[in-house]
């Protein structure tokens, strides 16, 4: 084969790859990992059941790369939120508003990506806790920062970190689309009570 249609080739299978991902993010977030047979993944594809072992070795790791493509996005955004400013303030208001927006415009995907961990494989679950490990460390030390500054009050800021956490994450289980809050609705009312969590200020407009 030439170069152009070992291309070309690669491309297709590209492309079938993401199918079958997208397919099972809808599958899960419906029916859950162990209520979805790999049929059901591979019929939302348009594929046969065989062409999910071509691409795929497991709906486990489908699964797996569906957290990890979440969980490293959601982890870039944090890092890049807290950088954005030398104000702790500022900073958590970019983290949180960040952060609730893509649970809400991506509720379907995040509700696989946090719910379904339990049925990863032990070596999976583990790496994707590290990420996760991460993710919380960002928030925690840019709330130990602001308390350091004496911008935030708070007497633990890892529980308060935990407590912001929980919030934009639970978007994802009941948010759905068409309803009457928008997702930056919703997200500059999460960085107000944020502010709150932390025992800050209240917010400077333009958040929302």
């Amino acid at each position: 084969m030439d170069v152009v249609a070992d291309s070309a080739e690669q491309s297709r299978a590209d492309a079938t790859r993401a199918r079958l991902l997208d397919a099972a993010v809808t599958a899960f977030a419906e029916r859950g990992f162990h209520g979805t047979t790999t049929r059901d993944i591979a019929a939302a594809a348009g594929l046969s059941p065989a062409a999910l072992y071509v691409h795929h070795r497991s709906k486990e790791e489908l699964l797996y790369l569906i957290s990890r493509s979440g969980h490293e996005h959601v982890l870039a955004l944090v890092r890049e939120a807290v950088a954005s400013s030398a104000d702790p303030a500022a900073a958590l208001l970019r983290v949180v508003h960040d952060f609730v927006v893509t649970h809400a415009r991506d509720h379907t995907t995040t509700r696989v990506v946090n719910y379904e961990l339990a049925a990863l494989s032990p070596a999976h679950l583990a790496e994707i806790r590290e990420i996760r490990h991460h993710i919380e460390q960002a928030i925690r030390q840019l709330v130990e920062a602001g308390v350091r500054a004496g911008v935030f009050q708070t007497p633990d800021p890892r529980m308060a970190a935990a407590a912001l956490l929980s919030l934009g994450v639970d978007v994802g289980r009941w948010y759905r689309d068409g309803g009457d809050l928008s997702p930056e609705y919703i997200a500059a009312r999460y960085a107000e009570m944020a502010l709150r969590i932390v025992g800050a200020g209240s917010p400077d407009a333009g958040t929302g």
